[in-house]
């Protein structure tokens, strides 16, 4: 069995009216996304899809936490995210209707069910902010106190041999040379 076949849904066999869905995203999900940011995450993402008879309207509701590397100590957190988003479906003669937007897919009426993999897919990713970063707990941060020690002694070897190369009277020399060019 396909790994994102439970995502999709028949609903051509549906009445009108409401039906609830739903779904746990792991890391099965997110192995699915060869680029994916998110590779691991413990979420419930609950769907509900309102049939009518020439669209459909479908409600997400993504809550749950997403694994996340820190931007400052490189160590790997859990980010909440709590996500509500809509999709409408409209049905049409051609997929290629120029019409289709964020909140607006068309299929065709040859069309029997909904992948909702990507949308899931899309507004979880979207959800990851700019900066990821450990959260800090009452004004203090959470970053692994070690990597951050051994980045900072890094720095400051760093630092300490690009001044000790200013002063290496060979780079004056050199300078000279290229100045009178």
């Amino acid at each position: 069995m396909k790994p994102l076949q439970p995502y999709r849904i028949p609903f051509s066999g549906l009445k009108t009216g409401k039906h609830q869905f739903e779904y746990e995203i792991d890391h099965l999900f997110f192995d699915q996304f060869v680029y994916s940011i998110v590779k691991n995450g413990r979420l419930r993402a609950a769907v509900e899809l309102e049939k009518q008879e020439t669209f459909i309207i479908l409600q997400f509701h993504i809550f749950g936490e997403i694994e996340l590397n820190c931007d400052r100590c490189l160590a790997n957190y859990f980010h909440k995210i709590d996500i509500k988003e809509r999709l409408i479906v409209k049905f049409g003669e051609d997929k290629n209707w120029d019409d289709d937007t964020e909140e607006v897919i068309v299929l065709t009426k040859n069309d029997y069910e909904i992948d909702v993999s990507l949308p899931l897919y899309e507004y979880i990713t979207v959800a990851v902010p700019y900066v990821t970063r450990c959260e800090d707990v009452e004004g203090v941060s959470s970053c692994d106190q070690e990597m951050m020690n051994k980045l900072k002694t890094l720095s400051n070897k760093a630092h300490k041999q690009s001044k000790d190369d200013a002063m290496d009277p060979r780079w004056d020399a050199l300078k000279q040379i290229i100045n009178k060019n």
